[in-house]
Order: C-alpha cells, then sequence, then structure tokens
C-alpha cells in the first residue's frame, strides 16, 4: 500500500472545503424557499378566506367555468321547499322554537352570558345576533347588564290623542 502524498492530500482537502462550502450554501438556499413557501402558503389562505366565492365553488379555468355553466339550469335561487308530511303536521314546542323566540323568552333579568349558557346548541354569536335584532326593534331592553323582554303591552302602537 502506498502512503499518500502531501500534494494528494492537500487535494483531497480542497475538494472535501468545496464540497462543505456548496453545502452551507444548499442549506441556506433550502431555508430561504422554506420561508418563501410559508408565506405563499400563507398568502393563498388569507385570499381563500377573503375571496368572494367560496373555495368549493371556484371554477378551475375558463373552460370548466363555460362548461358547468352550459349544464347548470338558469333559474334563480334555491327550488321551492315542499312541506312534507313530518313538518307539515308538527306543532311549535318549546324545544322546537326558533333562536329569536328562545332568547325573547329568556330575557327576564339574565346577563348576555347567562343567556349563551342557557342555549347550549346554538353558537355564542348566533345568540348575540338574535339579542341585538330584539334590542333594535324595542322587544328587549338592557338595565345594569341584565337583559329585559318588555310587556306586550309596550310594544302595541301608541295610542293616538
Amino acid at each position: 500500500m502506498r502512503t499518500p502524498t502531501p500534494a494528494t492530500v492537500d487535494q483531497i482537502t480542497t475538494e472535501k472545503m468545496k464540497i462543505s462550502e456548496r453545502l452551507a450554501r444548499l442549506d441556506a438556499d433550502r431555508e430561504k424557499i422554506a420561508t418563501q413557501l410559508a408565506d405563499l402558503e400563507t398568502a393563498q389562505r388569507v385570499l381563500m378566506r377573503v375571496s368572494k366565492t367560496p373555495p368549493g365553488r371556484r371554477p378551475r379555468s375558463v373552460s370548466a367555468a363555460e362548461a358547468k355553466a352550459a349544464i347548470t339550469p338558469r333559474g334563480r335561487g334555491r327550488p321551492p321547499r315542499t312541506a312534507t308530511a313530518k313538518s307539515a303536521g308538527r306543532e311549535r314546542s318549546a324545544q322546537n322554537l326558533g333562536l329569536g323566540e328562545r332568547v325573547l323568552a329568556l330575557a327576564t333579568g339574565k346577563t348576555r352570558q347567562e343567556l349563551y349558557a342557557a342555549c347550549p346548541s346554538d353558537r355564542p354569536n348566533h345568540v348575540g345576533m338574535a339579542v341585538q335584532r330584539h334590542i333594535r326593534a324595542g322587544r328587549i331592553q338592557e338595565r345594569d347588564g341584565k337583559l329585559y323582554a318588555t310587556s306586550p303591552a309596550t310594544e302595541q302602537a301608541p295610542a293616538t290623542a
């Protein structure tokens, strides 16, 4: 076996240095590209949220949009809902009351937080919107942080003199 000459060792050392420098540049480029990719993905998510059309309804191309337009009927809005025997014969019980009616019935000196807790199957923002609608319509009054339903007698039109 031959012993390596100093020239051969120097060549190997310089090649190792070149390779390590190249790897360092590649690592820096990879980090830069990974950051750019993350920024692009974030921008895409933001644009998807603020765009007018939902992502499932966004056409993929012009030809796809034209093909879909040719298939889709030209009627406006939803088709009329037909009443089934089950929903036609159903009476409105306390369980089947709409959220607005339930909020109005629960407004008996409760705070907003208590109203949210009293409607666990509904989203708090929906309960809040129902409360605000009733307040604007004058059916609920807020006094000392508590909500009170106004009496039906005060909701009547004012008497003319």
